[in-house]
């Protein structure tokens, strides 16, 4: 792993279509994986800070959350432009080597790719469910995601709550 010092913490509210999260931030972590752009490197990076990877893929392309599981997203190949929080969100030039950690809740989708894939990985003992901003999905996506609580730790600096980068003071 590299350090960054541009690690950045992006709060995402609720839109009144995806939940998104205000207790936990996206946390962007720039060129964080520059010298382990391999993808097996990348998931026994994960796996010793607690958190387990569970596929290799690239990010749909359709607004989609999780309330079951908070993930981590490892960039291995190729560059993309990542909308989180839904359509009003903020969106993201990704390439090989960055990290994301997407809070349960926080939308996200991909805009374009080229050649982009990812690592996908959760907390130990939580597995990602779907949810696509349909109006059915709420209340019981807003609970969930309240009983889900904060994220162990940092999937990056291994750091326990509260010393973690996405922590909303």
């Amino acid at each position: 792993m590299t350090s960054s010092p541009d690690i950045r913490a992006i709060v995402l509210t609720d839109d009144g279509i995806f939940p998104n999260n205000s207790r936990v931030a996206l946390t962007r972590y720039p060129r964080i994986f520059r010298s382990l752009v391999d993808p097996k490197k990348i998931e026994a990076f994960l796996v010793s800070n607690g958190w387990h990877p569970l596929w290799r893929y690239g990010i749909y392309p359709y607004h989609h959350y999780h309330t079951t599981a908070h993930e981590f997203l490892g960039c291995f190949s190729g560059s993309a432009r990542v909308i989180f929080g839904g359509d009003k969100g903020q969106a993201l030039d990704l390439k090989a080597g960055d990290g994301v950690m997407v809070p349960a809740g926080v939308a996200h989708k991909c805009l374009s790719a080229n050649n982009f894939a990812v690592v996908g990985a959760y907390p130990n003992g939580q597995s990602p469910d779907m949810n696509y901003g349909e109006a059915r999905e709420r209340p019981k996506a807003d609970l969930a995601i309240d009983a889900l609580g904060l994220p162990p730790n940092d999937p990056v600096t291994g750091k326990a709550w509260p010393d973690f980068p996405g922590r909303i003071s």
